[in-house]
């Protein structure tokens, strides 16, 4: 792969560690339906396509599971409603993202954040973590009519960098970034920890995989041709 001249963040599994406020959230909106309540551990699992997905698995207590738009529909405001006091309770970054994200962003390279959670939480989140300014763009998974894994997010955000799709990197942590990055012509690296559906990331093949975001710039400064 080409040395970037562009880099995307994925944000929850990435940066943050939301599960604990996430299950919290998801609890409070299975109580409210007389359900059991999930561990975190399970969506951990769950998470990493979207909200109604996630409600989508919580309601049925699985990864496939669908049970219907109508329920789902009927849950959202629930956990909308406990989410959005809950955000950054117990969530937290994960270590040396923030010491990461300020050496690139002094080293020159453009910024951004492009994630599957609504916009609603995303800024807040970005914003209550003092993370905002070192992004140029972000893309939540309600900006756009497509999310990942679609291209669109991530060739939306080359266009407003101006960058080519070949000379730019997505960091992620899931097969849905793996996907999104693949369909768009970006490299992908990953990290080893976040929200895979407890598979490990290394078996969908990215471009190289990191323990910790405090490896990435030196990485991004060795030789052009990274492996995993």
């Amino acid at each position: 792969m080409r040395r970037p001249k562009m880099i995307l963040f994925d944000l929850d599994g990435t940066l943050l560690d939301s599960a604990p406020d996430l299950a919290f959230s998801v609890n409070v909106m299975l109580l409210k339906f007389g359900l059991p309540p999930c561990g975190e551990a399970d969506v951990r699992a769950w998470v990493g396509n979207g909200t109604a997905r996630l409600l989508g698995r919580a309601l049925t207590g699985s990864l496939d599971g669908d049970p219907g738009a109508a329920r789902v529909a009927e849950a959202l405001p629930v956990f909308m409603a406990a989410y959005a006091e809950n955000t950054l309770v117990r969530s937290t970054l994960y270590p040396g993202v923030r010491e990461a994200l300020a050496t690139l962003a002094e080293a020159g390279y453009p910024l951004g954040c492009v994630t599957n959670k609504a916009a609603r939480f995303t800024m807040p989140v970005l914003q209550g973590l003092g993370l905002l300014d070192l992004f140029g763009i972000v893309l939540s998974g309600d900006t756009l009519p497509e999310m990942k894994p679609h291209p669109a997010p991530l060739l939306h955000a080359a266009a407003h960098f101006n960058i080519d799709p070949g000379d730019s990197l997505l960091v992620g942590d899931s097969i849905t970034d793996i996907q999104a990055a693949r369909a768009a012509g970006f490299a992908i690296i990953c990290t080893s920890y976040g929200y895979n559906h407890g598979r490990d990331i290394r078996e969908a093949q990215p471009d190289a995989v990191i323990d910790s975001l405090t490896e990435l710039p030196g990485l991004l400064a060795g030789p052009a041709q990274l492996s995993s």
